[in-house]
């Protein structure tokens, strides 16, 4: 399929009225058509993996066509400056999560970019890092636990950031590290208990979540049949 193609698609799929609902959940409702990530999805399945369409949808600025070239890329062929691009260019929630869940997390770049943009200021960029964080720890099944030890330092830096975009990320990341292993779990429950002393409201809802999640009966069911 190519651009044309596909465009017609989405607006053929495009629903008007779904535009204000989406706009209460907090997704940025500029140049975009409506289409659900159902219908989107099952697009992205007939075009198949196609990089250079994916280039072409990101530069449409259309808000479908973005998260359908999150879709169809190829991770392999994926560089850290089209991740740079990318990352500059959110102004979404939804299109941050689905970039960094539907193919940032697969790209070799992953845990440098995650640990990177945990340190720029930009809402949307350090948002990328901590949903990158979250999208590995339940992706990546071969990694090694030092990899997401290491990310629970950045967690407790970045947990004071009060925007709410941010501190949901970070909660996330929290929890889905706190929830690979019983090893990873007790710490990014110290982890949290740590967060949870901080002088920041932010940090505070971060850590009472999390503890709340990560200590609950079938969390800990599930880790312990997972161990054995």
């Amino acid at each position: 399929m190519n651009l044309e193609e596909v465009t017609n698609r989405l607006k053929a799929n495009s629903n008007p009225n779904a535009v204000e609902g989406l706009a209460r959940f907090g997704i940025n409702t500029n140049k975009t058509l409506g289409v659900s990530v159902p219908n989107i999805r099952k697009i992205a399945k007939e075009a198949g993996v196609d990089h250079g369409l994916a280039q072409e949808l990101w530069a449409s600025g259309i808000h479908e066509s973005r998260l359908l070239a999150s879709m169809v890329d190829d991770p392999k062929q994926v560089t850290a400056t089209q991740m740079e691009k990318w990352v500059g260019d959110f102004d979404s929630w939804d299109v941050c999560d689905q970039c960094c869940s539907n193919l940032f997390d697969k790209t070799p770049h992953a845990y440098q970019k995650a640990q990177e943009w945990s340190t720029r200021e930009e809402e949307y960029v350090k948002r990328a890092s901590f949903a990158l964080m979250a999208a590995l720890a339940v992706h990546d099944k071969k990694a090694a636990d030092s990899q997401f030890l290491g990310f629970l330092p950045m967690i407790e830096r970045e947990s004071t950031d009060e925007r709410n975009f941010v501190k949901k990320a970070v909660n996330w990341a929290l929890r889905q590290v706190g929830k690979r292993n019983l090893r990873l779990n007790k710490a990014a429950l110290s982890a949290a208990k740590r967060v949870q002393k901080k002088d920041s409201k932010a940090a505070r809802w971060i850590a009472a979540d999390a503890i709340r999640e990560l200590t609950s009966s079938a969390v800990q069911k599930k880790l312990r049949k997972k161990a054995t």
